[in-house]
């Protein structure tokens, strides 16, 4: 373990990272689903002289250096790109994080009553400790798309002047076979129904969800059957806060992975003076393993990358393998930080720890390393060197003790498509908790990571 780097900062360094940190707090509380991640994150880009690259193919323009563009993915991926003055087939400097989080999905048919009580019927979706989701203040984000061909935001529960929801659990008092159940089935996947009603209006047979239907009639003009139609996730009611005492760290849902999507995204937009073109992807879907059209697994990155090749004059099939295999990432995501209060499943000696800067993982996976990818030895010298020269904390960790378990991130995906890439980011507390906590000196170590990377990688 290295010295805590709030020993080392300056005046300046202090209010500069408070200056992150607290623009890092507005924006996750404000993106807590990856669609309002695409879609705030696109309208910050807007503001810096990004456009659509559909714009640049629709009116057969060719890029040039300097251009700024970017592919929306079906509103729930982006990949975000700076044209360099190099040739681009030399390769590209990446930045990719998922912006998906553990959380709660709708049902297709989620509405019910039961004994004058109106439920939503959900699925878990990714990593989750089921038991950590009951009675908690919850929320809804998302959208519901009608037959006419409107798409309606919903978001209930983060206005103070909105109610929340949320999971009942069963009395101590009668808890007593609950107790005796391992972790993983003490609240079951089908016992994650959320509470939302109790008021019946005048009809006789299901009053209650009746009058919730009424309420979302008048809110927001749908229907019941309109649900077979909507992605609404339930999350955590409530803000980023400022955590501990002295305001060292912060608290959030979802910083798995939206830390370093945010870290990523500002570093990006403030790195535009570029000879090797650089990117930001923010990507779906990680928490289930990348699939589907929005995740990493889809083609939707390299189809970006062979459209700009093509409007910068590269038509040849080459291209697109070519610039991949120059091309280096930073596969932007979270690690797991060493939490003396579980020290049984950490190896002490090559853990990260809160407050010793940007963690960098050779490999992820899990036992035998399977899954991971695994970085090779001298882009890792590589990235050293970038670090010590631009004074940027890091340590490098793995991920829990060898037989303890395991993750992965994006990192092999974009490693099979020959980039060289390692997985880069911010050591978190409580992962994959509804709230989770990270330190402000890491958040800020690794925005600077970043900006060093696009800048000399």
């Amino acid at each position: 373990m290295k010295d805590n780097i709030w020993k080392k900062y300056s005046d300046e360094d202090i209010t500069k990272l408070n200056e992150i940190c607290d623009e890092y707090r507005k924006f996750i509380s404000e993106s807590k689903i990856e669609r309002e991640v695409t879609r705030n994150s696109i309208k910050i880009a807007e503001e810096y002289g990004f456009i659509n690259l559909d714009k640049y193919i629709n009116e057969g323009r060719n890029l040039y250096p300097g251009a700024k563009v970017y592919v929306n993915n079906r509103n729930k991926s982006l990949a975000l790109f700076v044209i360099g003055k190099e040739d681009i087939t030399k390769g590209i400097n990446i930045l990719g994080a998922h912006v998906d989080s553990p959380r709660l999905d709708l049902k297709a048919s989620p509405l019910y009553e039961d004994t004058d009580l109106a439920y939503l019927d959900t699925h878990y979706y990714g990593g989750i400790k089921k038991y950590q989701w009951v009675t908690l203040p919850l929320a809804l984000h998302g959208v519901i798309a009608k037959k006419n061909g409107d798409v309606i935001n919903v978001v209930i529960g983060e206005d103070e002047s909105d109610p929340v929801i949320g999971i009942t659990d069963l009395l101590p008092h009668l808890g007593a076979e609950q107790m005796k159940k391992e972790a993983s089935k003490v609240v079951e996947g089908e016992k994650l129904d959320v509470l939302i009603g109790s008021m019946p209006n005048d009809e006789e047979e299901n009053a209650v969800k009746n009058n919730i239907l009424t309420i979302l009639k008048n809110k927001y003009d749908i229907e019941e059957e309109d649900f077979l139609s909507a992605e609404i996730e339930v999350v955590p009611a409530g803000k980023a806060r400022d955590f501990g005492l002295d305001r060292s760290m912060v608290m959030a849902y979802g910083q798995d992975d939206k830390v370093c999507a945010y870290t990523s995204l500002r570093a990006f937009l403030d790195v535009t003076d570029v000879n090797r073109t650089t990117s930001c992807i923010l990507v779906d879907k990680e928490e289930i393993g990348s699939v589907g059209s929005t995740g990493m697994r889809s083609n939707f990155y390299e189809n970006a990358i062979a459209e700009i090749c093509s409007l910068l004059g590269h038509n040849e099939v080459t291209a697109l393998p070519r610039t991949l295999k120059n091309s280096f990432m930073l596969s932007s995501d979270v690690n797991a930080a060493y939490d003396p209060l579980y020290s049984d499943v950490m190896d002490k000696r090559s853990s990260s720890y809160f407050n010793n800067g940007v963690v960098f993982c050779k490999y992820t996976g899990s036992r035998g390393k399977a899954g991971s990818n695994d970085a090779d030895a001298e882009y890792i010298a590589k990235l050293r060197k970038i670090m010590d020269d631009n004074n940027v904390y890091f340590q490098i960790s793995e991920l829990g003790k060898v037989d303890a378990g395991g993750g992965g991130t994006i990192a092999y995906i974009l490693a099979n498509k020959s980039v060289n890439v390692i997985d880069c980011g911010v050591g978190v507390l409580s992962m994959h908790a509804p709230w989770e906590v990270t330190a402000k000196a890491d958040i800020y170590e690794a925005y600077k990571c970043y900006v060093a990377f696009l800048k000399e990688a």
